[in-house]
């Protein structure tokens, strides 16, 4: 499958991979791939983040503080804390009690010092998604914008970072072309 990538897409997944070490995070994620695809320039799918407004009033600073709470909270969407609210469990009070016990940081797992990290079962799943949309919208290579995409389709913290700031799967594919016409996996 990787054959099939563009150079921008490849940038995406060695800058996810830098994230992760950076966090020293046990697994590349998918809010590492997200976070690589925020620092990218001059492709197909920074122009989508760009024209939806996400270079605008340091939005992607608030998509990588969102990613960085949802870590704080051992990943849990802000949709699962507020499930677990309805419920009486107070997710934000455990992780202030884990980290005054355990410092800051404590459930976000990282802990690896050195070694290749693997792609997690989300991470993988993006990628997956990706050649599905390149393929959906009879792209011969996957580029970042199937890899944007992707993530804005399947469900979890980068979807629920990017939703929030009006990124959303058909939101993307108007900007890419023009219509929303297939939809992504």
């Amino acid at each position: 499958m990787f054959e099939r990538f563009t150079k921008g897409a490849r940038d995406v997944v060695k800058g996810a991979v830098t994230h992760a070490e950076q966090e020293r995070a046990q697994s590349v994620d998918a809010g590492h791939l997200l976070l690589s695809l925020l620092d990218r320039r001059g492709t197909r799918g920074s122009f989508a983040l760009g024209a939806l407004g996400v270079d605008a009033d340091g939005r992607r600073e608030v998509i990588g503080r969102s990613l960085a709470d949802a870590r704080r909270r051992a990943g849990l969407s802000r949709a699962d804390a507020d499930a677990l609210a309805g419920l009486g469990i107070d997710v934000d009070e455990i992780v202030a009690r884990v980290e005054q016990a355990h410092g800051v940081g404590a459930l976000t797992g990282g802990r690896r010092l050195g070694g290749r990290r693997p792609f997690s079962r989300e991470a993988k799943g993006v990628l997956e998604s990706s050649l599905r949309s390149a393929l959906a919208h009879h792209d011969r290579a996957i580029g970042d914008e199937h890899l944007l995409l992707a993530l804005t389709a399947r469900p979890g913290i980068a979807a629920e970072a990017l939703a929030e700031h009006g990124v959303t799967t058909r939101s993307v594919e108007r900007v890419l072309y023009g219509g929303g016409q297939a939809a992504a996996s």
